[in-house]
């Protein structure tokens, strides 16, 4: 049985999903990657031959099929089919029609998935800032499923959104 990090990170912010009166709580950040987790997402590419755009929060991506119509914001809900991996190609999370609110998502998929419209598919690398950052990140039985400072690499395909 997979475990689902993006389902135990849902489930740990659930209670912070909610939209008020005013409209959406979700902010969007200006904050990028240092120069030194840039630099390790550029080795990764340049190691595998990926030609990807650089995001100005340092994270690169690559649009596959941009999709048609609107892009999802911050408080859309999002249906996902994904794989995860960390940069050694371990796969660390895999989920098929996926319902998550992108407020409450890592940094990386809240700046990346609006590149992207209905239909469409994305490659993200992501620095560990726009991640899970210097922590190992464990399953509910304690086993390390990231390590600290892990570059992650996400195949997404935004099947629809509201």
């Amino acid at each position: 049985m997979r475990n689902s990090v993006l389902l135990l990170v849902i489930i740990l912010f659930s209670g912070s999903c909610l939209k008020s009166d005013t409209g959406c709580q979700y902010k969007e950040t200006t904050g990028a990657a240092p120069a030194s987790e840039e630099q390790a997402v550029l080795n990764y590419l340049s190691t595998n031959g990926i030609s990807a755009t650089k995001h100005p929060s340092n994270m690169y991506y690559t649009i596959v099929e941009p999709g048609s119509g609107p892009s999802p914001g911050l408080c859309s809900q999002v249906v996902v089919t994904y794989t995860g991996k960390l940069t050694n190609g371990a796969v660390i999370d895999e989920q098929t029609n996926s319902v998550f609110m992108l407020g409450v998502l890592i940094e990386g998929w809240k700046k990346g998935l609006p590149l992207i419209k209905k239909g469409g598919k994305i490659n993200l690398y992501i620095p560990p800032t726009l991640g899970y950052g210097n922590a190992d990140f464990k399953d509910r039985n304690g086993n390390i499923v990231i390590p600290a400072n892990s570059v992650l690499v996400f195949n997404i395909s935004l099947t629809d959104f509201q």
